[in-house]
């Protein structure tokens, strides 16, 4: 909800600004769209509201709207997209007992105009102020008026919404030269990483200070272990760091997807510290997850993209990863920021280690000069899509690595299915003789990431089971690496990082890969079927 100053408004433009705030929310998944209108056209007469809704794309709306609705007077319109779960509930239950002492806030002494969105880029256009609604809480404008009510009131309440500001520009969510959202955002990564650790990472001293972490950071280093808990991409830029964490933090980390966690039960205690990752902060899983480790009394950390959110405002305390607005439903940029926020914790975590300071100012190093590094990955965008030329028509596709990269394989996997609609599974590489091997075969593609790190010879050992099985791998592997080239059948060179930074630079290739078999397959990049960008139901 914002306010700005009101200026006079033709119907066309009333349509207009509807319509496209609409279709900035559609990369959000929604298969079908309405505006109501109020269309009372004598004061003397009941009011009426009109509805218009139509499935599919907004654009069907749009043509629609304007064959059916220029004749209305217009007074009131709002638009909506998606559904409310519990609104015939709260309805029937609550709704009754709301009253004006549950008034919180009113504002609007002047003229304004009121937008209500669930997403900042469908308003971002118009205005840069903001008031963030909670759970319960009930917005009503009446004669150009805005307060807000709760349906239930307690003590702990705070009885203040206050006008915040948001720090978005509408250039961040236009495509510009990019042919889509995703592409874009793949190749935004090198500014993306900075932005995370902008202010953060003092590269001279070799320190590293989380600001959203400092209050707590005494409570941090007194537990006994650390859950990271996230959803698809987000759980698997913990699986990423896992390793890293547990050598930096010398605490045994749990990695959690959030619904499995839920659907265990599983014990949590109060010298427990709980992380929840998620893009958009409003994963409903995490969310769940995350207020059932606050009943347990555990400290909860919340690694965001969007101030703001539930997650953001639940947790008691956080990290934003600051990687810009995300469109594509497909995270690309969000899954590289969210890595090296984790690694920053790590890095925190250890600094008064003596036995660990060789070790950090190595990963310091690394993190200096990985914005230069992935745009030497970025260059390979073209030889990446003769790649995908001659992968765009098959049905199935393996990816296969270890250790550090073992995340690379399950992120690279997903980004193939997700928005190529080609079977694509992530394979452990230290698991190909219990199962997987038997897939192997001259027709099957295979890719495998074998990185100069501590797994390399064991990676080597299955790069031979793949080839005497006749399968052709396509490996990813470091510059200069003579061994493996020999074996395979095409190879992607990616310059060498520390180790555990290494994943942020193989999983571009994969993001790059995923994206032009998409594009020759036919299917729109930034909205594949059936999927949403922020799951906000189970």
């Amino acid at each position: 909800m914002t306010k700005k100053k009101l200026v006079p408004r033709t119907r066309k433009e009333i349509f207009e600004t509807l319509i496209k705030g609409l279709q900035r929310l559609e990369y959000r998944g929604y298969d079908s769209a309405g505006v109501a209108i109020d269309g009372n056209n004598n004061e003397d007469k009941e009011r009426f509201i009109k509805l218009v809704k139509k499935r599919g794309k907004v654009k069907a709306l749009e043509e629609e709207l304007y064959s059916r609705c220029l004749v209305l007077h217009l007074k009131c319109l709002i638009s909506s997209i998606g559904n409310i779960e519990n609104m015939k509930n709260m309805c029937n239950s609550r709704m009754k007992r709301l009253d004006s002492s549950t008034c919180l806030h009113a504002v609007g002494d002047k003229a304004v105009e009121f937008f209500f969105a669930s997403d900042a880029s469908a308003i971002i256009e118009h205005t840069n102020r903001v008031i963030f609604l909670e759970d319960d809480d009930i917005a009503a404008v009446t004669d150009g008026k805005l307060s807000i009510h709760r349906l239930e009131r307690s003590a702990s309440d705070d009885p203040s919404r206050v006008i915040q500001t948001l720090q978005m520009e509408l250039q961040q969510i236009m495509k510009g030269n990019f042919s889509a959202f995703m592409q874009k955002e793949i190749f935004e990564q090198p500014e993306s990483v900075v932005n995370t650790m902008r202010g953060r990472v003092n590269f001279e001293n070799s320190t590293v200070l989380l600001g959203g972490l400092k209050d707590h950071l005494k409570e941090i280093r007194r537990c006994r272990r650390l859950i990271i808990i996230g959803c698809g991409t987000s759980y698997h830029a913990a699986v990423a760091t896992r390793q890293v964490l547990e050598e930096l933090t010398e605490l045994p980390v749990m990695v959690e997807l959030a619904s499995d966690f839920l659907d265990r039960n599983t014990p949590v205690f109060r010298d427990d510290v709980c992380f929840f990752i998620s893009q958009s902060g409003e994963t409903a899983d995490t969310l769940m997850a995350l207020r059932y480790c606050k009943e347990r009394r555990a400290l909860t950390v919340g690694i965001t993209n969007t101030v703001g959110s539930s997650i953001s405002r639940e947790t008691d305390c956080g990290v934003h990863i600051n990687a810009g607005p995300e469109i594509g439903v497909a995270s690309t940029k969000a899954y590289t920021s969210q890595f090296v926020s984790l690694v920053m914790f790590g890095l925190m975590m250890s600094e008064d280690r003596i036995s660990l300071q060789k070790r950090r100012r190595e990963i310091i190093s690394g993190l200096k000069s990985l914005p230069e590094m992935i745009k030497e990955v970025l260059s390979l965008d073209e030889k990446i899509h003769d790649l995908a030329l001659e992968l765009y028509k098959q049905r199935s596709l393996l990816v296969m690595g270890r250790g550090y990269n073992y995340a690379t394989c399950l992120e690279g996997a997903l980004k193939i299915k997700e928005i190529t609609y080609m079977h694509s599974e992530g394979i452990l590489a230290g698991e190909l003789k219990h199962g997987p091997l038997a897939l192997i075969d001259k027709q099957m593609p295979v890719i495998m990431v074998i990185m100069k790190d501590p797994c390399f010879t064991k990676c080597q050992n299955a790069l031979q089971q793949v080839t005497a099985r006749q399968g052709r791998p396509i490996i990813l592997c470091s510059k200069e690496d003579t061994e493996s080239s020999k074996f395979a059948y095409k190879t992607i060179e990616l310059p060498h990082t520390v180790d555990c930074l290494q994943g942020i630079l193989s999983v571009i290739p994969l993001q790059l890969l995923s994206f032009h078999l998409a594009v020759l397959r036919g299917y729109d990049v930034d909205f594949p079927r059936n999927l949403a960008k922020s799951v906000t139901v189970e």
